[in-house]
């Protein structure tokens, strides 16, 4: 009989049921170590092979938390070089973030019956003490705030994408739950390539609130910026025309879209629908403009409301236009930020409610720093080198009323 199996002898005749699963399940991921080394070094213990690369040398101790509790585990040293097994690899950014803001809350004492059931399943049996709490949140931390507080790009951000979700947090002494506004920025760079320029947690979408964070953009590097890409909230917007004067802003399409349809009874809301799509189907501005025209002209005497707003929202709805024509399906809307967000809702709805600001900051910006490192590891750019080079100058793109009215 090997030691496995006499370790597991005195389990399995039932005088210490309650050892056995935990036991079965450190002696499967025992031996699956001792494959994997095996592997690695290209023979078993005390094994003769011309295959051999290297030689065991003892074992150091891990303990591994599972959903049946800490398994201790032995993990095989190596004369030269080092040997981690892939069950043990550390944990991805999002996900350390995730415990961390799990472990917090936990501790906290303000978790919901999801995050209670994570924690089991993370292991809280085995207790988790505010000072391992903080020493992971302040691992995580240092990673997301370098990666928030970075110089961003000198070559400068032709297009800026800006966009807001909303998460529950608690706020105060009383720890009250409150809506918290994260707001988040995308820039294309010179060279066309996407990046995650920041974010920031705030009471709601004041135009304080967003012309902070755009400063705060500024200060960091922010420069060159010709067109701004949002939705039409009106903090938003005041924002945008303060603080980036000279950008064009080009209004999602699809938001706008939202705001026609609401003009317009439901009965002939389908009718609208494929009307205004076909304005975005055609190839050169002015048959773009022309489109628009009938279009708001065709409404005019039915919903009189529906055409009074094609016409103000004209010049900004329609502001991808001055731009290249290889651009457009990716600068009318705020879609490619709006991905980002919906994975910021995928991997924050396990919490539910976050214990503070920092934490919602921790996580969202794990995401943003994966979902970051992704695209340059990647290597893939939205728009060619070329086709980014043939962007307007900003003395060459026109003046948007709406923009130059705020301004004044």
């Amino acid at each position: 009989m090997d030691s496995g199996a006499s370790a597991l002898a005195p389990l399995l005749d039932g005088s210490t049921a309650g050892e056995l699963i935990p036991e079965l399940v450190r002696h499967g991921l025992q031996q699956l170590i001792e494959l994997e080394v095996a592997a690695v070094l290209g023979a078993d213990r005390h094994e003769r092979s011309e295959e051999r690369v290297g030689y065991r040398n003892g074992y150091r101790p891990r303990m591994l938390t599972t959903q049946v509790g800490d398994i201790d585990l032995q993990i095989p040293k190596l004369r030269s070089g080092s040997f981690l097994p892939s069950i043990l690899e550390p944990r991805r950014r999002v996900d350390q973030a995730l415990y961390a803001v799990v472990m917090e809350a936990y501790v906290a004492g303000v978790s919901t019956r999801k995050v209670d059931a994570l924690v089991a399943a993370l292991g809280s049996q085995s207790g988790i003490s505010k000072s391992q709490v903080s020493r992971i949140c302040a691992d995580i931390d240092v990673q997301v705030q370098a990666f928030l507080s970075r110089p961003l790009d000198v070559s400068g951000y032709a297009y800026l994408y800006l966009d807001a979700t909303y998460l529950h947090g608690r706020l105060g002494r009383a720890m009250q739950v409150c809506s918290r506004a994260v707001v988040v920025a995308m820039g294309v760079n010179a060279d066309g390539r996407r990046e995650l320029l920041g974010l920031e947690v705030g009471d709601s979408e004041s135009e304080a609130f967003w012309s902070q964070f755009i400063g705060s953009l500024k200060e960091r590097g922010l420069t060159g910026v010709k067109l701004v890409i949002s939705d039409a909230h009106k903090g938003l917007t005041n924002a945008i025309r303060r603080m980036l004067q000279g950008s064009c802003w080009q209004r999602c399409r699809v938001h706008f879209a939202r705001n026609l349809l609401q003009s317009v009874s439901r009965a002939h809301q389908g009718m609208v629908t494929a009307a205004l799509r076909s304005v975005f189907a055609q190839e050169k501005a002015a048959d773009i403009e022309a489109r628009w025209d009938d279009l708001a002209s065709s409404l005019a005497e039915r919903f009189p409301k529906a055409a009074d707003l094609m016409l103000k929202a004209r010049e900004d709805v329609l502001a991808f236009r001055h731009f290249p024509d290889q651009h457009w399906r990716k600068v009318w809307s705020t879609n490619l930020l709006e991905r980002v967000n919906e994975e910021i809702k995928r991997r924050t709805r396990v919490v539910g409610i976050f214990p503070n600001d920092a934490a919602i900051t921790r996580l969202v910006g794990a995401v943003l720093l994966e979902q970051d490192e992704h695209w340059q590891l990647e290597g893939r750019r939205m728009f060619s080198g070329e086709s980014m080079a043939a962007i307007p100058a900003l003395e060459e793109l026109p003046v948007q009323p709406s923009l130059q009215e705020a301004a004044a």
